[in-house]
């Protein structure tokens, strides 16, 4: 157990710096689209946290749903 935690983690760790910050698309609007505009690249990081936000969110309405689902099972 201890070794696959290891390697999962030796794995995560090197395969992160191949990742890129933004998508393809994010990255081509923003050099498009700048031209030093000051508030255009804050609303384009506003717009990147909202759309990532939604995920998190549904996700937690799901784990606290099963979370209160089998409390209530187990008290019956």
């Amino acid at each position: 157990m201890k070794i696959k935690l290891l390697f999962t983690s030796f794995l995560l760790i090197t395969l992160s710096s191949i990742s890129y910050g933004q998508c393809a698309m994010c990255r081509a609007v923003a050099e498009t689209a700048g031209d030093g505009k000051e508030g255009f690249f804050e609303g384009l990081n506003n717009g990147i946290l909202y759309l990532m936000a939604a995920p998190y969110i549904l996700l937690t309405f799901g784990a606290v749903f099963l979370y209160l689902s089998r409390k209530k099972s187990q008290v019956n």
